[in-house]
This record gives C-alpha cells, sequence and structure tokens, in this order.
C-alpha cells in the first residue's frame, strides 16, 4: 500500500504547473468563453464567419496546434507492434463501432423518450468517434502514444466509411424494428471527409515529417530530450484555447436553455463513464497492460464533437436541438474525461502492479 500511494504521489508530483492544475485552467476556459458568447454581441457570427468544412476556421487552428505536439511525440517506427496486436485492435473496434453507438442509443431512448431533437443529437453524438482530443487525455492519463496513433487513424478510416450508414441504422431501421418513431437524415460524406483530412491528416504529416527530419537531423536524444519538451505545452495551450472558442461560439444558446443542458447531461455523463470503465476493465481482463489498456479505454469514452456539431448543424439547423445536443457534448466530456484522467492515474498501481508501462513521469 505505502509502495503504490508513494508512486501516485510521485506521478502527481512531477506533473507540471500547467498539467497539475489542468481542470482549474479547463473550468477557467469554459467560464471565460461561456461569458464571451453570452455577453460579447456579434462575437459568436464573428467567430462563425471564415470556416474549414463546417467548422469556424479559429477552432480548427486550435484544434491543429492541440494536436500536433502530441503527434509529433509519437514514434511512427513503433506502430506495427499496434497493428499486430489483435486483442488490442478487436476490443478497440468492437467498442467504437459497435457498442459505443449502441450504448448511447440505448441511453438517449431511456433518458430523453419526450424529447425527439436532443435523443436525434446524442445518437449522432456516440457515432462520431474521436480523433482529436482524445490524444490530449491519452497521453496526460500516460497511455500508449503509438497505440492511440494508430486507433485514431482506424477510427478515421471508418468514420468516412461506416458514419452514415450507421446514421441510417440508428435513426431508421433500429427503431423501426423496435416499433419507435424513425428520423430521416442525410449526412454529408464531404463534411465527414474534410472533418477527418484536416483535424488528423494534417497534424498526423506535420507530426509524423517533425520526427522523420528532426531525428535524420540530431538524432532521436536530441529530438525527444530537448526538441519535444519545448513544444509541448503547444498541446495544452491549443486546448485551452480551443475550449474558449467553442464555447465562446455557443455560449449563448448554453446559458440560455439551462435545464435542456441539464437534460442532455445525464446520458452524456452516463455513457463517458460506462464506455471509458468498460473499455478499462474489458482491457484489463484481455491481458492487456496499462498503457494499452489506458489507450483504449479513452478512445472509446471519447467522441469528434467537431464532426457531431458540423453534421447537426449541416442536417438540422444551426438553432436545432440536435444542435445544441452537440454543442452540449463536450461541455460534459472535457471535463469528465479530465477527471477520469485523474482516475487513471489513481488505478493504475492497484489494477496494474508491477506493470513496466505504469506512469512513471
Amino acid at each position: 500500500m505505502y509502495e503504490e500511494t508513494t508512486h501516485h504521489a510521485s506521478v502527481a508530483g512531477q506533473l507540471s504547473m500547467l498539467d497539475r492544475f489542468l481542470p482549474v485552467w479547463i473550468i477557467a476556459a469554459m467560464a471565460v468563453g461561456l461569458l464571451l458568447g453570452r455577453f460579447v454581441p456579434g462575437l459568436s457570427a464573428a467567430l462563425d464567419t471564415v470556416k474549414i468544412g463546417s467548422v469556424s476556421l479559429p477552432i480548427a487552428i486550435g484544434l491543429l496546434v492541440m494536436m500536433y505536439p502530441v503527434l509529433a511525440k509519437v514514434r511512427y517506427d513503433e506502430t506495427r507492434r499496434v497493428t499486430a496486436d489483435r486483442r488490442l485492435m478487436g476490443l478497440s473496434l468492437g467498442l467504437n463501432w459497435i457498442i459505443g453507438p449502441a450504448v448511447m442509443f440505448t441511453l438517449a431512448w431511456l433518458l430523453l423518450p419526450d424529447l425527439p431533437e436532443y435523443r436525434t443529437g446524442l445518437i449522432i453524438v456516440g457515432l462520431a468517434r474521436c480523433i482529436a482530443m482524445v490524444l490530449i487525455w491519452n497521453d496526460l492519463a500516460c497511455g500508449d502514444r503509438e497505440a492511440a496513433a494508430v486507433l485514431v487513424a482506424v477510427n478515421s478510416i471508418f468514420q468516412v466509411i461506416a458514419f452514415s450508414a450507421l446514421g441510417w441504422f440508428y435513426l431508421q431501421v433500429l427503431p423501426g424494428w423496435l416499433g419507435l418513431p424513425t428520423t430521416s437524415a442525410d449526412f454529408s460524406f464531404w463534411a465527414i471527409f474534410v472533418s477527418v483530412l484536416v483535424f488528423l491528416g494534417v497534424p498526423l504529416v506535420a507530426g509524423f515529417l517533425t520526427r522523420l527530419l528532426g531525428e535524420r537531423t540530431k538524432g532521436r536524444t536530441w529530438y525527444e530530450g530537448r526538441f519535444l519538451p519545448r513544444i509541448g505545452p503547444l498541446a495544452l495551450y491549443g486546448l485551452l484555447f480551443t475550449i474558449v472558442l467553442l464555447f465562446a461560439l455557443q455560449g449563448h444558446q448554453i446559458t440560455s436553455r439551462p435545464w435542456d443542458v441539464a437534460r442532455i447531461a445525464l446520458p452524456l455523463i452516463a455513457y463517458f463513464a460506462i464506455m471509458w470503465l468498460g473499455g478499462l476493465f474489458a482491457s484489463r481482463a484481455a491481458g492487456l497492460d496499462y498503457g494499452h489498456s489506458a489507450t483504449v479505454a479513452f478512445t472509446a469514452a471519447g467522441n469528434n464533437f467537431e464532426l457531431a456539431i458540423a453534421v447537426a448543424i449541416g442536417t438540422f439547423g444551426v438553432t436545432s436541438g440536435q444542435a445544441l445536443a452537440g454543442v452540449v457534448g463536450p461541455l460534459i466530456e472535457v471535463p469528465v474525461l479530465v477527471g477520469l484522467v485523474y482516475v487513471a492515474l489513481w488505478l493504475a498501481p492497484r489494477l496494474f502492479p508491477h506493470d513496466p508501462t505504469l506512469p512513471t513521469r
């Protein structure tokens, strides 16, 4: 017990000031964004003037800055060992593309039976698997970076291929089988493709080229010991910047409908808890180590809220209930998954004793 407590304390003690007080900075960023969106006239319209695909350009820049340092840390020459691990790949694909959408569908119908627009919005959130912020949460929890990069890439491919088909199944086919009301929706393949290309493709290529050129010119020791520590804080700065802008963009809508936000929040909280705990314990039961288990858990729990919001707005309109449900997604996901980072660090030595991949930073 003493060794476990000391180990956990050493992990927390070695975190930087920015990492250690991350929940405080995130709550502050959310509050600033909400206040700006509520009380600064025309800010939301100004932020939404220029877009990449269906996402505001300033938010897109924040996401790219956030993801680049994390993807620059990945050792791409080690990704083959990830793809060769059938337990890891099978668990992740099953949780993301079979269990996750089914869990969100069930929670949405159980907890929002009288609110069809919000229910549809949540189902769309459940179909949009995470390809962005999950890299931050996984890195903070000391999960396996190479596994996270591979699983995010796989999710991106599946997102382009399967999103529309799953939307049709969960909004029309399955409700029809169960005798429930159905929803017609025509998702834009182009919007999904652009989201994946911009928010994963650009930072992935940049991160890969940075490591390739950095190691060739200066060597791995310099790259990982000198260069990466310099660019590392950019990820969290980008995260905080993105959160401020995201909530400023939708601040008025969120603050003007608090009861609706509370109703939408309930199934979201349940969803994140079920998927994260299910991913962690299923991975442990399958014999995966802590690093891979944490990665499976976070990739299963996270969602691509950028895509969900873009699809909901493009399909149902910016003032629709479906769009509000998409906007509430990150409002709940960000603090919940930050909290789960600390839960992961606390559980690590207890669930995975003597594991060589336990957090040591």
